[in-house]
C-alpha cells in the first residue's frame, strides 16, 4: 500500500486541471487550514457522499502503568473522527483489494486496519509483530 505525500497530491491535481502547481498548493493548503480551524472551533463537517468530520471529548479515566501496575489518571481529551459517507463507502466495497508490493499477495483487512504490518490472506508469508 503506497503513501500519497500532499506534493504528490499537488502535483496530480496540478498536471490533471493544467494549473500552476503554486495555485494548487495555495488552494489545498487553505482547505487543509479552514477544516482543522472549522474542527478546533468544535464545528462539524460535512462532505456530502464523502464523509463527516466532527470532534468528540473522550471521557476522563483512569489508566494503569504497564510496569509499574500503578494507577494513572488520563485527562479527558478532544479526538477527530471521520465517518465514511455513501459514495466513498460504496467505492471502497467494489474496488480491487490492496496488494503487497513486495509479495504480490492479496492483504488482508486485519493486515491493513489493525495490525499495520502485512499479513498475507491465503497464509503463504506472515510477518510477526515487533
Amino acid at each position: 500500500m503506497a503513501t500519497v505525500s500532499k506534493k504528490e497530491l499537488i502535483d496530480r491535481i496540478a498536471d490533471a486541471e493544467g494549473c500552476k502547481r503554486v495555485q494548487v498548493k495555495r488552494v489545498i493548503q487553505s482547505f487543509l487550514d479552514n477544516v482543522v480551524a472549522e474542527l478546533v472551533a468544535g464545528n462539524r463537517l460535512e462532505f456530502r457522499d464523502f464523509g463527516v468530520f466532527e470532534t468528540k471529548v473522550r471521557a476522563p479515566r483512569e489508566a494503569q502503568n504497564p510496569k509499574t501496575l500503578e494507577k494513572v489518571p488520563v485527562p479527558e481529551r478532544r479526538s477527530v473522527k471521520f465517518k465514511v459517507g455513501r459514495v466513498l463507502r460504496e467505492r471502497l466495497r467494489t474496488s480491487p483489494k490492496p496488494v503487497d508490493e513486495a509479495t504480490g499477495l492479496v492483504l488482508s483487512a486485519a493486515a491493513t486496519v489493525r495490525r499495520r504490518t502485512p499479513v498475507a490472506t491465503d497464509g503463504a508469508v506472515r510477518q510477526k509483530r515487533g
